[in-house]
């Protein structure tokens, strides 16, 4: 390259300048776009929330659930290995680190309900400290009840080769085992994070327990794409359920909320049910017998009582042979 050729200006790309210019005008529509938006955070149809206040936090939560399940089954979920010899300072790490987390979420959960509905101060920060120490206080109870949830499904599924192939890879245990802690959360006034919990789970294994709903110990939830536990569901010791099966509340007439709210809507299910895929049990004051059997795709509105096998007639098959091949 000569030296005059060195001090050449470059060429601009006239494709380059037009793009240029097109995107540009986007973006100064957009800046009005933007105006309009913020303008309509200020109509009733909005829901916000701005403030100072920090509210709970959805990544939070997901790391609740993580470190919960650290300490419920230690060296399953670990993010290092846990051996005899670090094995009580990785305890001892996890639960400082939960108890910080959860003590933090609680309370922003309470301040979040204390704002929102305007209430008396309640020493949020020193409330969700102590919540915090009594979840973790109760995990080893939680752990027993786990226990015989894990112990009632390898009994019943051949399928199972192991409890480590349980407690690794079962949707249905995933689900119990956080619906279990946010029960507790529930028992302990803890408004919001106990729901955002379970609804997490509910995305991640297709299985949605309200934490509302009170379930007794070694219940099984077999495959679970699909399950549907309703917030006052009473569930007793020893029922297995199947993919698909609802436990719901019958239809409520419009603006029923407020008036229905806290009430008994959904079914009790006693000891030792069976309850098969697609079935659907409705209404509060459906009562389903211990022992019962309860077929697949079966519709009930109203109680059975104990030892009752429900079951829908065979359909008819039509098979026709295709003579053309």
């Amino acid at each position: 390259m000569s030296p005059d050729e060195s001090h050449k200006a470059p060429v601009e790309c006239p494709s380059c300048r037009v793009r240029f210019d097109a995107a540009r005008v986007f973006r100064e529509r957009l800046q009005a776009v933007t105006e309009d938006l913020i303008a309509d955070c200020s109509s009733a149809g909005c829901h916000t929330h701005i403030g100072f206040e920090p509210i709970p936090s959805r990544q939070a939560v997901i790391d609740i659930i993580d470190r919960c399940r650290e300490l419920l089954f230690p060296g399953f979920f670990s993010r290092t290995s846990v051996d005899p010899v670090n094995f009580r300072y990785t305890i001892g790490q996890q639960a400082g680190e939960l108890f910080d987390l959860l003590a933090e979420q609680i309370t922003r959960s309470i301040r979040h309900e204390c704002f929102r509905l305007t209430l008396d101060c309640t020493d949020c920060e020193d409330r969700g400290q102590e919540i915090a120490l009594r979840l973790l206080a109760d995990l080893p109870e939680i752990r027993r009840v786990l226990d015989l949830d894990i112990r009632a499904t390898f009994d019943g599924d051949p399928a199972a080769n192991s409890v480590d192939e349980i407690v690794y890879s079962y949707p249905g245990l995933q689900a119990v085992a956080v619906y279990r802690v946010a029960h507790r959360l529930l028992e302990l006034e803890v408004p919001v994070l106990p729901r955002m919990m379970t609804e997490h789970m509910h995305g991640v294994t297709g299985i949605d327990i309200h934490p509302g709903a009170t379930i007794g110990e070694g219940f099984v939830i077999d495959h679970g794409t699909g399950v549907v536990i309703g917030e006052t569901s009473q569930i007793g010791r020893g029922v297995r359920i199947y993919q698909g099966v609802t436990l719901g509340a019958l239809s409520l007439p419009k603006g029923a909320g407020d008036r229905y709210r806290g009430k008994k809507r959904h079914p009790t299910i006693e000891d030792d049910v069976i309850i098969y895929s697609g079935a659907t049990i409705l209404g509060g004051d459906t009562v389903i017998g211990a022992r019962s059997l309860i077929g697949g795709n079966v519709w009930l509105t109203e109680s059975v009582p104990p030892d009752t096998r429900v079951m829908l007639e065979n359909p008819r098959l039509i098979k026709k042979v295709n003579l053309d091949h």
